[in-house]
């Protein structure tokens, strides 16, 4: 055979060569041009995928804003005639550690005056009371105050031991609504339901005031946000005299003991304080009713003495230690001290707490005194106005 010849025989060999490489690359480009025309078609059903879940979760947001602007707007503001809802939330706005917290019912929130407690003593102080306040709400706001801080007393108004069972919504909503969410609340929710309350309606305000609609006033509009403060660190201030009248004679009790659950929860006041290093003082205000038995007042006494406390009647000694004067100290007959009751019950127990217990004159404290100096502007301005 000729070199022509051969030469015409290997060229369709090294055709066949070159297109057998040519295969896996023509493959992967047709698979490539496949893939593409592939993810044209699913590019628009993926977009339209991701546009309904971002629509979706769009609308659940702007349902739970809505939600929660309603539910702050229903509730009740406490601005008005009732003020003492407000008291609860105002714990949070007070300045620095308190060397002395109150807790208890309105003989405490109205019968002390925390102002005067500053001015005269320098003392650094908060009352955390409300209208009938319950001693399991006392003790389980003293609880939620010291996830905040640790004071170096603490003062109980004895007199929310005579209730052994909770009383009234109304008072639980004022206690309770303005207490920030945390474990303790929950405790003192339970604590203290009436029957037909739920908890659910304390978790989610508006399914018990959604009814409100058509209730709102002005004042539900311009405090739907931010309230004024109503208290001076705890204290609510009164200027009205009115002297203290006859009261109905005290009816005779089958039994003078205290309650289990209200024993139960004053020994667990008691025994957190002893373990926090904070000194407990129980004491009796002089508000004249509702009547506060001899027997009452011995069992405090003994119990004061089992367990090392101070207990300080000072019902017993009002007109002849503490200075009260019936006819002028009271604005509703007896039942509560006005500002001069107030500051003459402040005098007397500050100067109790400054020897007994040692504590510090804040008064040269900068930052504390320009606090104070605020709510004394406040309060000298309630007072004198």
């Amino acid at each position: 055979m000729s070199e022509e010849n051969e030469q015409k025989i290997d060229k369709p060999a090294g055709n066949t060569e070159t297109a057998v490489k040519a295969l896996p690359e023509a493959a992967e480009k047709v698979k490539s041009e496949a893939s593409e025309e592939t993810a044209e078609v699913v590019k628009p059903k993926h977009r339209k995928k991701i546009f309904r879940v971002a629509l979706v979760l769009v609308l659940l947001v702007l349902t739970c804003v809505v939600i929660y602007l309603a539910d702050l707007l229903l509730r009740p503001k406490y601005m008005g005639d009732v003020t003492e809802g407000a008291l609860t939330a105002e714990y949070y706005k007070a300045y620095g550690d308190h060397d002395v917290l109150f807790v208890g019912d309105c003989e405490v929130y109205e019968n002390f005056s925390t102002v005067e407690l500053w001015r005269k003593y320098g003392i650094n102080s908060f009352i955390r009371g409300g209208a009938q306040q319950l001693v399991w709400q006392s003790y389980y706001l003293l609880e939620d105050a010291l996830r905040y801080e640790t004071p170096d007393v603490v003062v109980f108004n004895v007199l929310s031991l005579m209730y052994n069972e909770p009383q009234n919504e109304a008072y639980n909503r004022m206690a309770l609504d303005g207490m920030r969410w945390s474990k303790t609340k929950w405790n003192a929710i339970k604590a203290s339901m009436c029957d037909g309350e739920n908890m659910i309606d304390y978790i989610f305000p508006i399914l018990r005031y959604h009814s409100r609609w058509n209730e709102l006033t002005s004042d539900d509009f311009k405090y739907w946000f931010k309230k004024d403060l109503v208290s001076f660190n705890g204290y609510y201030l009164r200027t009205e005299i009115m002297p203290a009248g006859d009261f109905p004679p005290a009816r005779p009790l089958a039994d003078y003991n205290f309650g289990d659950k209200a024993m139960k929860y004053l020994d667990k006041m008691t025994e957190l304080c002893k373990e926090k290093g904070i000194q407990l003082v129980l004491i009796k205000s002089p508000s004249l009713y509702p009547h506060w038995y001899d027997e009452w007042d011995e069992n405090m006494e003994k119990y004061a003495e089992e367990h090392g406390i101070t207990y300080i009647n000072m019902l017993k000694i009002a007109e002849s230690e503490v200075g009260i004067d019936y006819s002028q100290d009271t604005y509703d007959a007896g039942l509560h001290m006005n500002v001069t009751g107030a500051e003459k019950c402040s005098d007397y127990l500050g100067k109790i707490l400054k020897e007994k217990y040692s504590l510090e004159d804040h008064r040269n404290d900068e930052k504390m005194s320009e606090y104070w100096k605020k709510v004394e502007e406040r309060y000298d301005a309630a007072k004198n106005g």
